[in-house]
């Protein structure tokens, strides 16, 4: 299964190590992500050994949604992005051969999943993280323009949104205990601790734990927002007093007209109660 941009030419790579190595091989490209869906459905019921997705973490998620909770592994070929679940996997980046042979090694991990079930009835599964506030708003942007296109778009997006930064309303409940009322930035609950290429926004999260690593930013003042951004990159951020962190199974989230954004893509309007799932996925990787 392969997305788009530099993933043809490195599920191509793939696909040619893959057979010298000696593994039987159906390649299943969508006109659209609800054709994938189906063409992945499909393969599944007919027995397959591992799903492949050649790609970044948006087709990864939408694999997630076929795979949760069955016994076939999932093999990346990192091709996006970002590639949060290629990095906290170790799989290897810009070597197609390379992440083929850790699929070809057959190494299975057994790891947890998040599953997002919103008010409005949408179920969505992810791997990394979801991103709720500030981020959302900025993503949200960002899918309303029409120009320029790449990264330049979301850059943009986050200066337009900066000009309106302002504390938003968040009710957050941890494990089914009394709401608690915040104001904050934003909200980041993860399975895995990176998102948007390698921030380690949830840096103590940990994908085997069976629990959700929640991340709290409150802070209306642009400059230091903006003085916050490099320290995600290192995971120092959370010794910042503007920051706290949560521990939970399961979070309630709620902050009236804001989305939920997983695995970098939408995925549902709030409410929403985020759950960890042990064991819900099998994942071939290095090691």
């Amino acid at each position: 299964m392969s997305g788009h941009g530099n993933a043809p030419h490195a599920a191509e790579r793939a696909i040619v190590r893959l057979q010298q190595r000696g593994v039987d091989v159906t390649a299943i490209v969508g006109r659209d992500a609800a054709q994938a869906r189906d063409l992945v459905r499909e393969h599944l019921d007919r027995g397959t050994d591992a799903l492949v997705v050649v790609g970044g973490d948006g087709v990864i998620g939408l694999a997630l949604q076929e795979l949760a909770g069955t016994e076939v592994p999932l093999g990346i070929v990192p091709a996006g992005t970002g590639n949060d679940h290629a990095r906290e996997y170790r799989i290897p980046t810009g070597d197609p051969e390379a992440a083929a042979d850790v699929i070809a090694d057959g190494n299975t991990r057994t790891v947890d999943l998040g599953r997002i079930d919103a008010d409005d009835g949408t179920r969505r599964w992810f791997g990394t993280v979801v991103a709720t506030g500030f981020d959302s708003l900025v993503s949200d942007r960002a899918n309303r323009m029409r120009w320029p296109h790449g990264r330049m778009r979301y850059n943009l997006a986050m200066v337009a949104e900066l000009s309106k930064l302002r504390l938003l309303p968040f009710r957050l409940s941890f494990d089914g205990g009394p709401a608690e009322e915040h104001a904050l930035t934003m909200t980041a609950i993860g399975n895995t601790r990176s998102y948007g290429g390698g921030m380690l926004i949830c840096p103590g999260a940990e994908p085997t734990d069976g629990l959700l690593d929640v991340t709290m930013i409150a802070s209306a003042s642009r400059s230091r927002l903006i003085r916050l951004f490099p320290t995600v990159f290192k995971g120092t951020h959370v010794n910042l007093d503007t920051v706290t962190t949560r521990r939970a199974t399961t979070v309630r989230v709620e902050c009236p007209g804001i989305n939920a954004y997983a695995d970098g893509d939408f995925a549902a309007a709030l409410p929403a109660d985020i759950t960890a799932v042990p064991g819900a996925l099998k994942i071939l990787t290095n090691g």
